[in-house]
């Protein structure tokens, strides 16, 4: 890398401000949706309650955010474009900080790789313009504008353009402002937001919510049905939990309305969004029962606490932050997020019931003539009866059972009274799938799913009581690794003793295993130590052994549940019913797939026409 020649001694010299801007810029503002994130977090700090942005050609030729903000001073503004000049801090306590800005660089950093113009008018002052073209500063001079401030940015990176063979096409880039946008007004529900894209001379809006009113829970939920749909809100649970000083806040959905990746998992700290690894293990850990691997939860969860206890300037682009106690914050979200699930009962996701009824097609007949009654129990039979020789004999040798309505006279006399959400079993088709009937519907239960879950939760709560029961290993496994590694695995010893792992020092780049999960059998020490590492590194915590443990409880649950094919009797299935409501998680197997699906009356009706 080095390319000075040998006999030459390399001279420090000190780089002039057009140079320096260039340079922040990079680290600053990395693609045109960088810039549009400065650019609104300014114009939130100002105070806006409306924030317009106009888009061309995925911001490459222009980026405008209009504003009703404070607004700036003719005084203010060539100061605005100097180098860490900020309103937000006073530079005597660099974590106090209470705003989405406070470095000073934004302004600057875009100036020295665009031509940016800033026109603002602030109350008792008159309206004034400032133009920046690759790092030249133009005087102040008065423009027309009522109040607010408008920022212009044309032709990003022309000043450096080695910077534009590296962006994205068009459509790419518009796709990730628009995320930055959606992002921003998810933490901040009071203002207006409108996303238009002016490419090509057209003018069309492709994201606008409107500020929300209410309380906090009302404005957060109103917007993010606005940005993350009704389904979501539909289908998440509200977390409202403290401790230490952190205060946890948003919605959460339900382990049935899992997503394929992890796009719709927003996290916010001080009303900044945030991608932290640390955060995203804390929210894994609270769902790995419920979902596979390869399925996400969807989230909108916000951390709120003091400035002191988080460290938000450890990222170029603010996009990380470092809390002084993230135990405390990965334990709140972890509890926090399990104990919603677990009050949420049996619940499954509304979106199980609407692909259920979108497979559904009606065939298509001539308009309805007349209509027929229900045929009694005893009409049908004559039917079967009066068919050809035989049907009626076939009848009971079908892949389906009516279990017929019992009198209440023999039902018990609190079942009569307490409501019963997934209801009473009238049949069981293909000895797998029980159907019962509801208040207002029915329900369609997978058996060998539901107890599978039903008997995995039992299993659990016996392990939880008791403990994981470990076993010792004749000759001790000695795993070599570095003595960071080492210090790293051994700071969660204690932890890994809890779930039947028992590992002790044995020198200074080695550790020892004495003990394993009895559960697991015959165990790769070795490999399963360098797992447990891998994970620290990463997430700053493991689950790897309590995920292994629970696989283990999981694949038991499945061989001691109720097979499929296996016809059961009206008082097992009721009894089925009554476990799952009254069972934690039911409304999800091992794997975040649904035990039950729920279909109401005026559904069922549609699809035959009645409505």
């Amino acid at each position: 890398m080095n390319t000075q020649a040998p006999n030459m001694r390399p001279v420090i010299r000190q780089l002039d401000d057009s140079a320096i801007n260039r340079i922040a810029a990079g680290e600053v503002v990395e693609r045109p949706a960088s810039a549009v994130k400065e650019l609104v977090e300014n114009a939130i700090d100002a105070g806006a309650r409306r924030i317009e942005i106009e888009i061309a050609d995925g911001g490459k030729t222009l980026i405008r955010i209009s504003d009703d903000g404070c607004g700036m001073s003719g005084d203010e503004l060539p100061l605005a474009l100097s180098r860490h000049a900020t309103s937000k801090i006073d530079g005597s306590d660099l974590l106090n900080i209470h705003s989405f800005g406070f470095r000073g660089e934004a302004l600057p950093s875009l100036g020295a790789v665009g031509r940016l113009t800033i026109q603002s008018r602030a109350k008792g002052f008159e309206a004034v313009e400032l133009s920046v073209d690759g790092g030249e500063m133009s005087s102040v001079k008065p423009c027309a504008l009522n109040g607010g401030t408008v920022v212009t940015l044309r032709d990003l990176f022309f000043a450096t353009p080695a910077r534009l063979k590296f962006l994205r096409s068009d459509r790419s880039e518009m796709m990730a402002i628009s995320d930055v946008i959606k992002r921003l007004s998810m933490a901040e529900p009071s203002v207006g937001f409108t996303l238009r894209d002016v490419s090509g001379g057209k003018d069309r809006v492709t994201f606008r919510v409107e500020p929300e009113i209410g309380d906090l829970f009302d404005a957060m939920r109103g917007r993010l049905g606005r940005v993350m749909g009704g389904e979501f809100t539909e289908n998440a649970l509200a977390i409202d939990a403290e401790r230490e000083g952190f205060r946890l806040t948003g919605y959460a959905a339900l382990p049935t309305y899992s997503r394929g990746t992890a796009v719709a998992q927003h996290l916010f700290v001080n009303g900044r969004p945030v991608r932290d690894k640390m955060l995203i293990g804390a929210l894994r850990g609270a769902y790995q029962d419920f979902l596979s691997r390869e399925r996400h939860p969807a989230v909108a969860l916000f951390v709120d606490c003091d400035p002191h206890k988080v460290d938000v300037n450890v990222h170029p682009a603010k996009s990380e932050v470092r809390f002084r106690d993230p135990g405390v914050v990965r334990g709140l979200i972890v509890s926090s997020l399990r104990h919603a699930l677990a009050e949420a009962g049996h619940r499954a996701s509304t979106t199980v019931a609407g692909a259920t009824l979108g497979a559904m097609q009606p065939e298509q007949l001539q308009p309805r003539v007349y209509q027929m009654d229900r045929p009694s129990p005893g009409a049908r039979m004559a039917s079967y009866q009066a068919q050809a020789p035989g049907f009626s004999d076939l009848a009971a040798g079908y892949s389906g059972r009516v279990v017929e309505p019992q009198p209440l006279e023999a039902e018990a006399p609190e079942a009569q009274d307490e409501a019963l959400p997934l209801g009473a079993a009238r049949g069981q088709v293909h000895e797998n799938y029980i159907i019962a009937q509801t208040d207002d519907g029915i329900v369609i239960v997978d058996q060998h799913a539901a107890h599978e879950r039903l008997v995995y939760e039992k299993l659990k709560h016996q392990m939880a009581e008791t403990g994981v029961a470990a076993q010792a290993l004749l000759i001790p496994e000695v795993v070599e690794m570095s003595p960071d590694d080492a210090a790293r695995l051994l700071s969660v010893a204690g932890d890994l003793t809890k779930m039947g792992l028992t590992i002790e020092s044995f020198g200074g780049d080695a550790i020892a295993v004495r003990e394993t999960p009895a559960i697991l059998g015959e165990v790769n020490a070795k490999a399963l130590i360098h797992d447990i590492l891998d994970e620290l590194s990463d997430l700053g915590q493991s689950q790897l052994v309590l995920e292994k443990i629970e696989a283990i409880l999981s694949r038991v649950a499945c061989h001691g549940s109720i097979r499929s094919g296996r016809r059961m009797r009206a008082e097992e299935m009721n009894a089925l019913l009554r476990e799952m409501e009254a069972t934690p998680h039911s409304g999800q197997c091992n794997h975040g797939r649904p035990t039950y699906v729920e279909l109401k009356l005026s559904d069922i009706e549609r699809l035959f026409g009645r409505t």
